[in-house]
């Protein structure tokens, strides 16, 4: 059995507001694999932003409201990345991002680029389109996620609790000499000290108490259907503005 100790919620799109887009995803690291060779970079807590080289799209497909500065300079190909300000400071980045008016706000948001889709070569490669492209325009928002060469499991190990001490959330770990795929793969692996899990909202149900006129908790269906009610790691402006049913909301938890 999984004991749950929720930490968090992230409320994401409504996946029947667009077309999902085919981008990697990555599997969950068990502790065997080979990943010696492998690229590690911080897994960043912000919103995942998919540039197709006109405009900017969440990971399900929805069109993300972006200033027209942020986006001015980008490339006309396209970058897979963060939308992020800083660790631990998720509630924020979402309010910025996911509003339908984009505001002066937006100057505390970079886009982290983790890869470079559908262009040639490995990943080191593809990598250095962005990179030129950036150099070129002096894009100051814009950044690469930092690429480290794993040793070995001791070495990952090490740069996880690195991450951890510095308040992150945790390691993405990838080998590194594939040309470009998506979908989930077990060639690009999250790394964390705790799960994490997406459910379906089938309900939101009333509170009680100190929580009476908000949402108390949140009955969920997992992929393989299985229901349950979860109730406790929201703030108090999730519990005002609780996601509508059919959305997908990931969780965390221990265990």
């Amino acid at each position: 059995m999984i004991k749950f100790i929720f930490l968090s919620i992230l409320t994401l799109y409504n996946c029947a507001q667009a077309k999902s887009i085919q981008i990697q995803k990555p599997k969950t690291y068990q502790g065997y694999e080979n990943i010696r060779g492998w690229f590690m970079s911080e897994k960043l807590d912000g919103i995942r932003g998919h540039w197709d080289g006109k405009q900017m799209k969440s990971k399900n497909g929805n069109k993300i409201s972006t200033p027209k500065w942020f986006t001015k300079n980008l490339p006309p190909f396209a970058l897979d990345g963060e939308l992020w300000s800083k660790r631990g400071d998720f509630e924020n980045i979402q309010s910025i991002v996911l509003d339908d008016i984009p505001s002066e706000k937006w100057k505390e948001i970079t886009y982290e680029i983790f890869e470079v889709p559908y262009q040639d070569g490995n990943f080191t490669q593809r990598l250095q389109y962005a990179i030129k492209w950036i150099q070129e325009k002096k894009i100051e928002h814009v950044h690469i996620i930092n690429q480290v060469q794993c040793k070995n499991r001791k070495h990952l190990k090490e740069y996880l609790q690195y991450i951890d001490n510095l308040g992150g959330e945790g390691v993405i770990i990838k080998n590194p000499k594939l040309l470009y795929f998506t979908g989930r793969s077990k060639e690009i692996l999250k790394v964390k000290n705790f799960n994490d899990m997406e459910a379906k909202v089938i309900s939101v149900n009333t509170g009680k108490g100190k929580f009476l006129g908000l949402m108390g908790s949140l009955t969920l269906q997992l992929e393989n259907n299985v229901v349950f009610r979860l109730g406790g790691g929201f703030n108090i402006n999730e519990r005002k503005n609780p996601p509508k049913i059919g959305e997908i909301v990931t969780f965390k938890y221990y265990g």
